[in-house]
């Protein structure tokens, strides 16, 4: 996870929250309103696709799909079993476009944990080529982001400006294609490339590749009209702090030793993440050992919300994203009860709803470390104090909320 600019401030600390501008909706369900996915009992690690057919073209839209130009098999790091596979997509666009649709369509289900759709502005595209030319085989190992430097996201504060890709899609088991109603959608400029990244997870299989991996990506993209919004998403974070449970035990239920491995296998940028968000959503950064964490967001700037993606890995539990909570205004922008790995999907909300300055957002996620003695891809792993990971067995608390910015 990288640092990219923000409108949002957690409470005590800089501003990290927003992940970048992302597409119009890129997993779930036309007709995911109101109420988020149920699961009804302990989930698999790779038991959904995204094989389900495009909804019908509307006016003035068309189809464009990108696959991967070569298969893939997976090499993790030494003594990781997941892998974050980067591949280099061209568009080909020569003139302006919007995307309103993205549906990741995975190859092999046995390994595909989840995708990102990164879209690369004109500008990051030689930095982009690069990349991809001075690495042997299909693509580059990414980690944390796109893994370019020139290209990645950029902080405000950082020597040298504003963005360079930008977060345009991400697909989970069981998601599909999310369209929204509203004349909405993602501005695409003539030169863009597309970056797919691709995690890759072998618990499985036993660690061992099963085979490679060609998926692809189903663009919707539209010429748009003046009326046409523009999307970006924003990503309200928490951290994860999930003791072993009463009867583990073992080197690894050291959170130190834990977040130790994490940097061992993803890199320090990526593995240091964990410490960022106790430091920024915890009061005096201290971390708070429990099985619900959750995080306060204030918001900066006045944008529309349309829909959000609630994201975990395999010990989450629940989910919810409040606005305004204790307050007369409160209202709940998203809330999983159960939630499952295999049935993630975007939300729409029932109408847009306006948010601004002032108004604050709270995530909160809870996790299960009974769930790892239960589950067939985590049973074998050794027990740990899980934290905020790149891995299968690690784990994440984020909301990816499809939003469009407005002038007041």
């Amino acid at each position: 996870m990288t640092k990219p600019q923000s409108p949002l401030r957690k409470f005590g600390a800089a501003a990290m929250a927003l992940a970048a501008v992302f597409a119009v909706a890129a997993c779930g369900s036309a007709a995911d309103n109101g109420a988020a996915p149920t699961a009804a009992g302990p989930h698999s690690a790779h038991a959904g696709a995204s094989s389900a057919p495009p909804q019908p073209l509307r006016d003035g839209e068309r189809f464009l799909e990108l696959k991967i130009p070569e298969g893939y098999t997976p090499e993790p790091p030494e003594g990781a079993v997941d892998e974050y596979r980067c591949q280099v997509l061209d568009p080909g666009l020569t003139e302006e476009a919007f995307l309103t649709g993205t549906q990741v369509m995975p190859d092999n289900v046995a390994i595909a944990h989840h995708g990102i759709v990164y879209a690369v502005p004109p500008g990051a595209a030689a930095a982009v080529r690069e990349q991809d030319a001075k690495t042997p085989g299909p693509g580059w190992q990414c980690f944390g982001g796109t893994g370019v430097e020139g290209a990645d996201f950029v902080d405000d504060d950082d020597e040298g400006g504003g963005p360079g890709a930008v977060w345009a899609a991400t697909w989970a088991p069981g998601a599909t294609e999310t369209l929204l109603d509203q004349d909405v959608g993602f501005k695409l400029e003539p030169g863009s490339l597309i970056i797919f990244q691709m995690h890759y997870n072998l618990l499985a299989t036993d660690g061992e590749p099963a085979g490679s991996d060609r998926s692809a990506v189903r663009l919707r993209l539209t010429d748009g009209t003046p009326q046409t919004r523009e999307l970006e998403t924003w990503t309200v974070n928490a951290p994860t702090d999930l003791p072993c449970a009463a009867d583990e035990s073992g080197p690894l239920c050291d959170r130190a030793a834990s977040i130790a491995d994490v940097k061992k296998r993803f890199g320090s940028e990526a593995g240091g993440f964990a410490d960022e968000l106790v430091e920024e959503c915890n009061e005096g950064g201290v971390p708070k050992p429990g099985d619900t964490q959750s995080c306060d967001h204030e918001v900066e700037v006045p944008v529309t919300v349309f829909a959000n993606f609630g994201h975990m890995h395999m010990l989450g539990k629940s989910m919810k994203v409040e606005l305004n909570p204790g307050t007369p205004q409160a209202k709940v922008l998203l809330d999983v009860p159960q939630f499952d790995f295999d049935n993630q999907r975007m939300v729409k909300l029932p109408s847009p709803m306006e948010i601004g300055p002032g108004d604050t957002l709270r995530v909160t996620c809870t996790h299960d470390a009974g769930l790892r003695k239960q589950l067939p891809q985590l049973s074998s792993l050794p027990p740990r104090y899980v934290v905020w990971g790149d891995g299968t067995g690690d784990e994440m608390c984020v909301d990816f909320m499809t939003i469009s910015p407005r002038k007041s």
